[in-house]
């Protein structure tokens, strides 16, 4: 029985540590689906939406506090019965998305691993069910080495999490999993797979009053992309910076473009407010979203591919050839 308790011990702490770091390296992407399980057509509670990203950062850094406690023995009884409030959290969320199909990918692994609903909610009871173990044989469950060993081991994997949480926050994701990473090709990404499915990028669409540019745009060799998803939502004091980069870009022999979703009157407005050197041209918001986790941000392409990405932050590392 001991052993059965240290193998599933094991399991699940290393799943809510793995579930957790995919989505620490990168929690904007957890804030977006927290804001879709709040929103009207899916759990009626708009009202949280303000608070998706702290509610997500949470849930986060327990993931992976909670599985590192539960693989050294911190407060065995405490964590077990902490771990089983969350699991059944993720049950429900998990068994409504899927009988409702209201949610068609949960983020339950981030960017990382794509699952369907009922895999979700499947993998929810598997992991039920190892946590209701453990909650009877808690006994069982000893610490590592000495009797302090567990609890700063504990302490220090809370501030590590909270330390890449700010890091990444402020910066951009430490590792990307997004068909949109530096590196990835866009037009491949748009190429469908062998089994029909829908291919990894297939809203990508960068429109002007008349046309799709996107085609003629993913064939340039020099192009600066300056993605604001929300005009309404971005930090303006970006905008002066952005301009300067783009003065040089261009002097560079780059072509600069805008891209939100946000409507043409806020737009010219804010053209004309910081003497922009170049035009907005229209994209869906989930996918502006998905390319770059800032508002305002930069992504640089060559022929398709992106050769870089920067928070507005960050601007002044970007490099023009």
């Amino acid at each position: 029985m001991k052993i059965l308790v240290h193998v599933t011990r094991f399991i699940v702490g290393v799943l809510f540590i793995f579930s957790g770091f995919v989505k620490l390296v990168d929690p904007i992407g957890s804030q977006y689906k927290f804001e879709e399980y709040f929103s009207e057509s899916v759990l009626h509670i708009p009202f949280l939406i303000p608070y998706a990203l702290p509610f997500a950062i949470f849930l986060i850094i327990a993931e992976i506090v909670l599985g590192v406690a539960l693989l050294v023995g911190w407060q065995s009884k405490f964590t077990v019965k902490s771990l089983l409030f969350m699991v059944l959290l993720f049950l429900f969320l998990t068994g409504y998305s899927a009988y409702y199909d209201k949610v068609t990918d949960c983020g339950c692994f981030g960017d990382a691993i794509k699952l369907t609903p009922w895999q979700t909610f499947y993998k929810d009871v598997v992991l039920t069910v190892l946590i209701f173990f453990l909650s009877y044989k808690t006994k069982l469950i000893t610490p590592l080495k000495s009797k302090y060993f567990p609890g700063k081991v504990v302490f220090w994997s809370l501030i590590i999490s909270s330390f890449i949480t700010y890091y990444v926050l402020a910066h951009l994701p430490i590792i990307d999993f997004r068909p949109y990473a530096i590196g990835k090709n866009i037009p491949k990404g748009m190429e469908y797979p062998e089994d029909g499915s829908l291919p990894k990028v297939h809203d990508f669409m960068l429109e002007d009053s008349q046309n799709d540019l996107a085609p003629e745009i993913l064939k340039m060799k020099k192009v600066v992309l300056v993605i604001a998803y929300n005009l309404d939502k971005a930090d303006f004091e970006a905008f002066p910076d952005i301009k300067k980069m783009a003065d040089e870009a261009i002097k560079k022999g780059y072509k600069v473009y805008g891209a939100s979703a946000s409507f043409s009157d806020i737009l010219n407005l804010t053209i004309k407010k910081f003497d922009l050197p170049f035009e907005f041209l229209f994209c869906d918001e989930t996918t502006l979203k998905t390319i770059i986790r800032s508002n305002p941000g930069i992504v640089i392409l060559n022929e398709g591919t992106v050769v870089d990405k920067k928070n507005w932050k960050d601007i002044e590392d970007l490099k023009f050839e």
